[in-house]
């Protein structure tokens, strides 16, 4: 019976909710959200009451609002006009679709209003404003500007797919905006670390491209932007360092029960003992640096040490005495052998971690490319 309150409840404040925020974007003039919250209430229940007056009062206003403003912005002189008109006449289809998929919607607005066919003719002038703009962009020649160039053209191919050569200018438009960086070989080092495939595998930006030597001659490039390197420092490793302390334990534990005016009760000794615990560490560090140059001027954009710290440590311990004196969590060290850490343990932990920060330091340099 409660739960069944509960969704009684839940569904009245539902329809509250939808009701009230319909009328009061019909209050507020915001006819497009105000026929969307009447028709998805009317989807639901169709002979919504409420719902069906808002529906009724809104729907020609929003019609009316959006076809005005499509053809204010179609007269004006604003930059990208056409575009602004696709906006509204989008919204007109949207309520559309809508309207048709609600039959409590559609017994209120049989006939809705559709801008299907001028939707086409303006996505189409659009497509032409936003190619045009492209290419004015592209003329001034700029890094900024082809960045620019690259999105107008993305623009007018969705407005219009194939549009003219918007597809080729958008990739002339990305290749003229893209950063071209070589990646120069690292040097060999004793534990034979290679950065290469981290920076490689870095994508900070879709306006940043990572070149090998020999991809970069073999694409003929007649531009070039940075120069990339990696050097590593070196790795150090410590030798073991092992210490200890000793702790004394007392507790009392049942051995056993007795009768007392016929009842048990427990029988309680009292035991000791003593636990020595050891702990091993090694500490390893690897530096790096990073070089970023500008291939222009030569000038050094980036010269960077990235440094990794590692710990690795085991534990283990000798127990004397009664061991149930000892915590249980404790206990578990009591006649461990002592720990020996695994080949190259730290020197892959190590290489990881600078892997990572090479990635994030990639990663905060060229991002805002």
């Amino acid at each position: 019976m409660k739960r069944t309150s509960v969704i009684l409840l839940l569904g009245l404040a539902a329809t509250f909710q939808f009701c009230t925020s319909g009328k009061n974007a019909l209050k507020q003039g915001d006819y497009y959200q105000a026929v969307s919250l009447a028709v998805n209430r009317l989807r639901q229940n169709p002979d919504h009451k409420k719902s069906k007056e808002v529906l009724k009062t809104s729907y020609q206003l929003a019609i009316n609002y959006l076809e005005q403003n499509a053809q204010n912005q179609i007269t004006s002189n604003a930059n990208f006009k056409w575009k602004n008109a696709v906006q509204s006449y989008e919204q007109i289809n949207s309520l559309y679709e809508q309207i048709r998929t609600s039959p409590g919607a559609l017994k209120i607005i049989p006939n809705p209003i559709n801008k299907y066919k001028e939707l086409t003719e303006v996505k189409g002038k659009a497509a032409e404003e936003s190619y045009e703009a492209g290419i004015q962009s592209m003329l001034k020649n700029t890094r900024e500007d082809a960045k620019r160039a690259y999105f107008l053209f993305v623009d007018a191919n969705a407005l219009s797919p194939g549009y003219r050569e918007s597809i080729e200018m958008m990739e002339q438009a990305k290749f003229n905006a893209t950063i071209k960086v070589v990646v120069e070989p690292t040097f060999s080092n004793y534990h034979n670390w290679n950065f290469e495939p981290v920076i490689f595998g870095v994508n900070p930006s879709q306006f940043v491209k990572f070149y090998t030597p020999r991809e970069a001659e073999d694409a003929k490039l007649n531009r070039i932007d940075h120069f990339v390197k990696v050097s590593v420092n070196g790795y150090n490793e410590s030798r073991p360092s092992t210490s200890n302390r000793t702790d004394n334990f007392t507790d009392s534990v049942k051995v056993s029960e007795k009768t007392v005016n016929g009842q048990k009760v427990p029988v309680y000794e009292k035991v000791t003992a003593k636990m020595t615990t050891y702990e091993k560490v090694i500490t390893a560090r690897g530096s790096i640096v990073l070089y970023i140059r500008d291939a222009n001027s030569g000038a050094d954009l980036r010269n960077s040490d990235i440094v990794a710290d590692q710990r690795w440590s085991d534990k283990w311990a000798t127990c004397t005495g009664d061991s149930r004196a000892i915590p249980e969590v404790t206990r578990k060290l009591c006649g461990t052998k002592e720990p020996f850490m695994n080949r190259d343990f730290l020197i892959i932990q190590t290489k990881r971690d600078l892997d990572n920060r090479l990635a994030n330091a990639l990663s905060g340099f060229y991002g805002s490319y």
